[in-house]
């Protein structure tokens, strides 16, 4: 697929922010020769996947989840590196543990036969068979969606044009994710754990595009892993890399400017220094990326955001049998969540949780004999739900009613088994510049996903490209990853950067910058 690419020179790029898309993005570029400084404002890389430490407990307070690990080694690779040779990922056997309200729990395994034996124990013979239909559908949509869909540029709805488009309509790509799903499964509890994935898409699963239900792929089919020492290991992992295969890595500032002449940005100011550039990259989520080129692109709608999180870091002095590395903890309600998600704007009723126990993998996150838990609970953004000043005096409360909510499903005593903790709310993710407080940026609806969704060219500025979960291809670490590897393919021209490759290998090795 032809694809443009930004004019004139592009020997010295600046990437704002060190988050997985802006370390995704260094990392290809200087694959491909390019010299490369990475301005990040938080005193850590990784963006999102940051870390806060408090009393020997290491809270991840981004992503929790890891698939498709070798998108992330695509990045290492293209300095000749690797992602194994830097991670020690762990694969999670159970990928999740399903645990329903009518006291029902189903362990969701990515292997195939261990999962239609899961599905058997726990729904029957029936379920099992429509299992091993389903999972063979989600392999059929994946790889007709990657190359095509998600790995790839978009300059035009035109492109949509292509066989692959056909396939995707013959696959059923263009109906509900919950009618699809349903024509495999009956049990209803079954179908929940095929399609909750479409809730970090920001679009509930009656009114989802059957196309993504590829994020179940990535979450039943291809696995689900957890890297040692926590997410915060893989950014960390990508700008120690980054940084001995030449990138200037500058943490600790915060751009407040760029300079222009005409169309083009000619340097990056921060609150430290001003870096000349031939071109940049810019990470941010969208309102802070627009603010900062000075524009931003009309559209005939406004966009619509994601719903948001509160995010509850628990320290504890104890943990409870029946949670696995990541727990899926639905209440009865399932419908009526959604509704109240993502149009009427209210806290959920009955809530559907994900629980995470880093230190079931991993005890070293945590002082010997504590645990980590980190409890995600979604709730509206700020745009339709509580605003961040109404936040500031609900958090208590919601927070005291989350651990009640907590307590009835199992976890006895978990508040005053609390040493440490941290509470993230919509009113934190908006100071950190996410738009309507939410940390999962535009929903992928229609007219927000492939050509229709914000594009990472801008117009009106020509050596300016985005990268991160607000532009192409979307949500999610893998996407993330993905949107890094097109951001620098607009400055290279090249769908997978590599001439530079055996220089950077040569200096890798030799542990010098090149």
């Amino acid at each position: 697929m032809i694809q443009r690419s930004i004019p004139g020179r592009t020997d010295h790029i600046v990437v704002v922010g060190a988050g997985l898309a802006g370390l995704a993005t260094s990392l290809h570029l200087l694959g491909s020769g390019r010299r490369v400084t990475v301005i990040e404002r938080d005193p850590l890389p990784g963006g999102r996947a940051g870390r806060i430490n408090r009393g020997g407990y290491h809270f991840d307070t981004g992503p929790t989840v890891l698939t498709m690990p070798d998108l992330a080694d695509e990045a290492f690779s293209a300095v000749g590196d690797s992602l194994r040779a830097r991670v020690d990922l762990i694969a999670l056997h159970p990928a999740y543990r399903a645990r329903f309200a009518d006291g029902s729990s189903l362990d969701v395994h990515t292997d195939a036969d261990a999962m239609e034996a899961e599905i058997e124990r726990f729904a029957g013979a029936s379920e099992a068979a429509g299992y091993r239909r389903l999972r063979g559908w989600l392999e059929q949509l994946y790889q007709v969606q990657m190359r095509r869909f998600i790995d790839a540029n978009f300059d035009s709805p035109l492109q949509l044009l292509t066989p692959d488009l056909a396939r995707l309509a013959a696959l059923g790509g263009f109906s509900r994710l919950d009618a699809r799903i349903g024509r495999y499964l009956d049990d209803e509890r079954l179908r929940r754990v095929f399609s909750f994935q479409s809730l970090y898409a920001g679009v509930p699963p009656a009114r989802a595009l059957a196309a993504y239900a590829v994020i179940a792929y990535m979450d039943t089919v291809a696995g689900v892993y957890f890297p040692r020492g926590g997410m915060h290991a893989l950014p960390q992992a990508m700008a120690d890399t980054a940084v001995q295969a030449g990138a200037d890595l500058r943490l600790g500032q915060e751009v407040t400017r760029l300079e222009r002449s005409g169309n083009r940005v000619t340097a990056v100011v921060t609150s430290e220094d001003r870096i000349a550039c031939d071109a940049v990259v810019l990470t941010p989520d969208l309102p802070i990326a627009y603010r900062l080129l000075g524009r931003a692109p009309s559209r005939p709608v406004r966009i619509k955001n994601a719903p948001s999180a509160v995010v509850l870091h628990a320290g504890t002095d104890r943990t409870w049998p029946g949670l696995a590395h990541h727990t899926l903890s639905f209440g009865a309600a399932w419908r009526q969540t959604f509704d109240e998600l993502t149009r009427t704007g209210e806290l959920m009723s009955d809530p559907s949780l994900l629980i995470t126990r880093p230190t079931a993998t991993d005890p070293t996150l945590a002082p010997t004999g504590r645990h980590l838990h980190y409890i995600l609970a979604p709730c509206p953004n700020t745009a339709i739900g509580p605003n961040a000043v109404e936040w500031s005096d609900l958090a208590p409360r919601y927070r005291e009613s989350l651990l009640k909510e907590l307590e009835q499903r199992g976890l006895d005593g978990i508040g005053s088994a609390i040493e440490e903790e941290c509470l993230v709310t919509p009113a934190d993710w908006q100071a950190q510049g996410h738009a309507a407080g939410t940390p999962f940026s535009a929903a992928h609806t229609f007219a927000q996903t492939g050509p229709f969704r914000p594009r990472n060219l801008v117009r009106g500025t020509e050596n300016a490209v985005l990268a991160g979960c607000g532009t192409t291809p979307g949500v999610g670490v893998p996407t993330v990853l993905v949107s890094g590897k097109l951001a620098a393919a607009r400055i290279t021209g090249q769908a997978t950067p590599s001439p530079g490759r055996a220089r950077r290998t040569r200096a890798i090795s030799e542990g010098t910058p090149s």
